[in-house]
């Protein structure tokens, strides 16, 4: 494949239909600030665009910089994050801030490696976008690029390495940051999972898949193994129009956000009643809650009663007409509407 030739073509589609997202400055443009690619990045991750635009925005709003975000409580930062889910990433976000805040940038890929949080995949793209770098940036777009581009046969996760590998051989030295975002831009909008549009695309003269007549068919993926099930039950405890809510363990799924009382979340079905905050006539809310993590699927029953006073228990009695403010994951938001 002519490299020279690929990139140049890549590129001048990009200068024409770059996306306009919120953390991008225009093609051609001086590097934009790390902190707003690096905060970009670790939202997107398994997370669409769509979703993470208008958080990114609140983000940047009420920390301008990595230092006002350094600087922010733990639970303010959280609380800004419910709705975007993988709450790892949360708190890695903060222990990058703070020591990104008392340290600065590292401006090598290697040296990224090396902060709270940060992967292959964002130290290659803060290096790349924001420093000006030659790095091989790869995230799910580019993958189904690069498995059309060459026609692997092998199936993903296996095919991985292979990918990166016929990547890293098209990277250029000109406009690096261009030419990453130039690619996963082509894989989110031409390139698609379902239907490619190979009449929009620019480099579809180097294209294997298309003259297999079925470029759909790429990246073949190994079978799904099933989602092992764990199963929880739920308290919904009101007095006065509040809610009852407790803090998570710092550590684990959902670590340090607010929530709704709960039991352990199990293999089987369990006895719920020692878990429960108060020892009340509870009553179940018809159906279950079933959340999807990413390693298991939750199937969360709701047991709701309520109170003419609030009992001495742990937690906080949040109002239910603003519990939209309280920052509640997407489960218990759930479990809430339930």
């Amino acid at each position: 494949m002519p490299v020279d030739a690929f990139a140049r073509e890549l590129l001048d589609w990009y200068d024409a239909y770059a996306r306009t997202l919120p953390w991008r400055g225009p093609p051609g443009t001086p590097p934009p600030d790390p902190y707003r690619v690096w905060l970009s990045e670790v939202m997107l991750q398994q997370t669409t665009v769509a979703a993470v635009a208008p958080h990114f925005e609140r983000f940047v709003t009420r920390w301008p910089t990595v230092a006002d975000l350094a600087a922010a409580p733990d639970a303010d930062v959280m609380q800004a994050w419910a709705g975007l889910g993988y709450y790892a990433r949360a708190r890695n976000l903060l222990a990058c801030a703070r020591v990104v805040a008392a340290s600065g940038w590292p401006r090598d890929e290697a040296g990224l490696r090396e902060l709270p949080g940060v992967g292959a995949y964002t130290a290659a793209a803060i290096a790349s976008i924001a420093f000006g770098q030659v790095a091989v940036v790869v995230d799910g777009n580019v993958e189904r690029v690069m498995a059309r581009l060459f026609a692997v046969e092998t199936p993903i996760p296996a095919a991985r390495p292979l990918l990166r590998a016929h990547a890293a051989t098209l990277a250029p030295a000109h406009r690096p940051g261009d030419y990453a975002q130039a690619l996963m831009d082509l894989g989110a909008t031409v390139c698609t999972p379902r239907n490619p549009r190979c009449d929009a695309c620019p480099v579809s003269l180097w294209c294997a898949a298309r003259t297999t007549g079925d470029p759909a068919r790429y990246p073949i993926r190994a079978a799904k193994i099933p989602r092992p099930i764990r199963h929880g039950t739920a308290f919904r405890l009101e007095v006065d129009g509040h809610i009852l809510l407790v803090r998570r363990p710092p550590r684990g799924l959902l670590g340090g956000m607010r929530a709704l009382p709960s039991t352990e979340w199990s293999t089987e079905p369990s006895d719920w009643h020692a878990a429960a905050p108060v020892a009340v006539d509870w009553r179940p809310v018809p159906g279950e809650v079933r959340h999807v993590f990413t390693h298991f699927e939750l199937r969360l029953r709701v047991m709701t009663a309520t109170l003419p006073a609030r009992p001495a228990v742990p937690g906080e009695w949040w109002p239910v007409e603003t519990l939209g403010a309280a920052g509640l994951p997407t489960l218990f938001a759930k479990a809430l509407r339930g």
